[in-house]
């Protein structure tokens, strides 16, 4: 919002500089975005008086002047197309220095323009920096006093300042509302407008309905006939219209900018002859049309409020007004519109068509909801005294129930001490608050009062809207600087747990890259791989392809898979941690957080020492084992023999831990491969991330100073006997002092039964505080085989 510093000195004229005053603002959170001068700097231009203008004899467009400073007559030679004789405008005399629109100046000295002598020149508002129109000269009003300086008589001593004001701050889109603001941060007085009620001096009403209460709960309108439509506005008027960025139009429409301005309530005129029946304030009828005061047509939608007559709208409400029944050089009676809108009513409706005007713009963040009536008699006052005309009595319509509520806010010192963090005085609080129009109350309780917020401030609603005043009024810069005191213990680091960016870290260690893939897949494909659970439809999907929200990641990294094999990328290596989404018998979804892996294409990069193999069940598994050893309870892991519908027959591992299935291992199924048209074979895995993190604590064992002893076995056993059931066979049956039990060898071929297998496995022991002895290992050696034979069918290869 821009204004003019002198207008706003009018109200409330505190002893500090311009710049004093934008800072001040600007800390008190209204901040200034840009300070210009009303004018540029110049120097000997008064008001002159045309007092003849003849044609140039020597040229076409120019004119040969006589112009008075009320003392002398000067000649000066014209351009202008509106120099006539009669007008007064600026003259610059000789000697006048005059700004250019590089940043520099120019002086005005004695001149031959076509053989004619000129001494001075005649100024439009761009040769002064007033601004850039150069359609002519300037023209002042008859009554302007000739030989004056055009700085004081057009108060061009001026500064325009821009100020940007947050949303909340609506009560500050006005004159009046920056007066209260700057009287408040100065303990200044304010003058602000009187409230003069206007008598009526006809008994001409027109009659309003409000159909629609809830948005308009108060309009208050009235008619004014016989105005005088060839009345000039005022030059003060203009200048400060002009000065806050507001074109100045007719005397009518004027009036009603400068009480937005001031007052800070939007207004509207309609000519009175043009409007039918009455007033009646609905919502639109969706497809009604109007033509705009832009010349724009418009088709109304039904959630917009409209100002309409029998014909139908004449206005948008708190938006914008009609062409057909707007106020033009002939209109000699109108009907003057303040009313209140509900925000929420016009909140986001004039963007909706492309529009953003000053009344709007307030609407949306709120006017004051008491103001209707004191801005209508200030508006006739202005009109009576500029156009004329007699004013009939104002007639409100309200809805008493449908108007805001006042709103009441408690307050406690102590809470106002703790957030501000020093000690201030209770009378310092009371005091603020009531220069800054609230009432404040004492209640029983010492240290604590009811606040009555004005119905100008939409934006406090609790507490600690308060306690922003005060420190905004107090001066954040006078705020003490206090280093805040506070407990805060270290929280634990649960050494249990491993860090889902450990793992991340672990499967880029060993060559994987991170994927992310979407939620959301096709439910075909979410079937292929997960027989178990049926994806959840989405209400309203994207596209089929992402139809339904994931069971398992595998079909969003396989989908990466194919993506990077049709662009000639064969060797691939995925994994991404996120959520799975898993159905219930109600309609609660468990999210279950999970790890995934893909791995297909060749075992080593491309290089020329690099094999040739791909990769295989076991390269995927060790990778798996890497990840399962970060939280040292590898022990606790097993992969057993299963079957998954997206998984190969032959080689599908369920994982679990300590007997309970954290998720599943193995081959893409070959039929999968097929149809999805990838290269190869292709290895997954999907495991739970809360058991994969979940680890055990590190417990310091003494290291045994004696030697190890060991034993090596090549047992025979059948085919389908997995090593992991040996192994902790083995180690149950070998004692305590047992310290591993490893597989180093298979072998199945050239005298060794068809269906049976060899297994060469290795049996070490140590004892912390002595040597074995061979009895002692021998007889854990012999239980070892012995519990083999009998569970495994075990027998030693000769």
């Amino acid at each position: 919002m821009k204004f003019s510093e002198k207008w706003l000195r009018e109200l409330v004229n505190p002893a500090i500089s311009t710049q004093e005053l934008v800072d001040q603002v600007t800390m008190a959170g209204l901040e200034v975005d840009e300070v210009e001068a009303a004018a540029k700097d110049f120097t000997g231009v008064i008001v002159g008086e045309i007092l003849t203008a003849e044609q140039h004899p020597n040229a076409d467009k120019l004119q040969v002047c006589t112009v008075t400073n009320g003392s002398e007559v000067a000649q000066v030679v014209c351009g202008a197309p509106n120099a006539r004789a009669g007008l007064k405008t600026a003259f610059a005399t000789v000697g006048a220095v005059l700004p250019t629109p590089d940043g520099k100046e120019f002086k005005i000295k004695k001149a031959k323009l076509r053989q004619v002598e000129s001494f001075g020149m005649l100024c439009a508002e761009d040769e002064l920096g007033i601004s850039d129109d150069h359609d002519g000269i300037m023209e002042l009003p008859a009554d302007a006093p000739v030989g004056t300086c055009i700085r004081e008589y057009l108060n061009l001593d001026d500064k325009v300042i821009d100020v940007d004001l947050t949303p909340n701050r609506g009560d500050c889109l006005s004159i009046s509302g920056l007066a209260r603001e700057v009287g408040v941060l100065n303990k200044a007085p304010v003058t602000f407008v009187a409230d003069n009620a206007v008598e009526a001096t006809i008994d001409a009403t027109f009659p309003v309905e409000l159909k629609d209460a809830a948005d308009c709960p108060r309009y208050v309108g009235r008619v004014i006939r016989g105005i005088n439509p060839q009345a000039e506005t005022p030059l003060w008027m203009k200048q400060k219209l002009e000065r806050s960025g507001v074109r100045s139009i007719d005397p009518v429409v004027d009036v009603t900018n400068y009480i937005l301005l001031e007052l800070g309530q939007p207004m509207h005129a309609f000519d009175l002859d043009k409007l039918s029946g009455g007033i009646v304030v609905r919502r639109a009828e969706q497809g009604e049309k109007l033509t705009l005061l832009d010349g724009e047509e418009v088709e109304l939608n039904a959630d917009t409020l409209a100002i309409t007559d029998a014909n139908g709208p004449v206005a948008m409400a708190g938006i914008m007004g009609g062409e057909p029944t707007s106020v033009t050089s002939e209109t000699q009676n109108i009907f003057l519109e303040s009313a209140f809108f509900n925000p929420i009513s016009i909140a986001g409706r004039a963007r909706s068509y492309g529009l953003h005007t000053d009344s709007s713009h307030r609407f949306e963040r709120g006017v004051d909801w008491q103001l209707q009536n004191q801005a209508i008699n200030r508006a006739t006052e202005l009109l009576l005294e500029i156009v004329g005309g007699e004013a009939g009595p104002a007639v409100e319509t309200v809805n008493q129930d449908e108007l805001p509520a006042a709103r009441q806010v408690f307050l406690r010192h102590s809470k106002v001490n703790a957030m501000l963090a020093f000690e201030m005085p209770a009378d310092e609080i009371e005091e603020i608050l009531t220069r800054l129009g609230l009432v404040v109350e004492k209640t029983s309780t010492e240290g604590e009062w009811h606040v009555s917020v004005p119905s100008y401030r939409f934006d406090i609603a609790i507490e600690v809207d308060l306690i922003e005043e005060l420190a905004r009024v107090y001066g954040y810069n006078n705020l003490p600087v206090r280093t805040p005191t506070a407990s805060m213990p270290i929280k634990a680091n649960d050494e249990t747990k491993v860090t889902i960016q450990n793992v991340r870290r672990a499967l880029i260690a060993r060559g994987y890259q991170e994927a992310i893939t979407y939620s959301f897949i096709e439910a075909g494909l979410q079937k292929q791989f997960d027989d178990q659970f049926e994806g959840i439809a989405l209400a309203n999907p994207i596209s089929a392809e992402m139809a339904v929200m994931r069971t398992t990641i595998w079909p969003g990294l396989v989908k990466a898979l194919q993506y990077n094999q049709n662009r000639q990328q064969a060797r691939v290596r995925l994994f991404e941690s996120g959520q799975r989404f898993l159905p219930t018998s109600g309609d609660e979804i468990i999210q279950e957080n999970v790890v995934a892996g893909l791995l297909a294409g060749a075992r080593d990069p491309e290089g020329w020492n690099a094999g040739k193999d791909q990769v295989d069940f076991f390269d995927i598994k060790g990778d798996l084992e890497s990840l399962l050893s970060l939280g040292g309870a590898e022990d606790e892991f097993s992969f057993v023999a299963d079957r998954h519908v997206a998984l190969h027959p032959g080689q599908t591992a369920r994982i679990e831990r300590n007997g309970e299935k954290v998720g599943y291992i193995g081959a893409l199924h070959p039929n999968l491969v097929k149809e999805l048209g990838l290269n190869g074979a292709v290895y997954l895995f999907e495991i739970n991330q809360a058991a994969l993190t979940q680890g055990k604590l590190p417990r310091y064992q003494e290291i045994s100073k004696f030697p190890e002893s060991r034993r090596d076995l090549a047992l025979i056993v059948d085919e389908g006997v997995a090593f992991d059931s040996v192994r902790q066979l083995a180690e149950k049956e070998a004692g305590e002092f047992v310290k591993e039990v490893t597989l180093f060898d298979v072998y199945q071929g050239q005298g060794i039964e068809k269906g049976r297998k060899s297994l060469a496995v290795g049996l070490t022991w140590q004892h912390p505080s002595r040597t074995l002895n061979d009895e002692e290992i021998n007889s854990a050696t012999s239980a070892v085989i012995s519990a083999l034979a009998s569970e495994f069918g075990a027998s030693l290869r000769e």
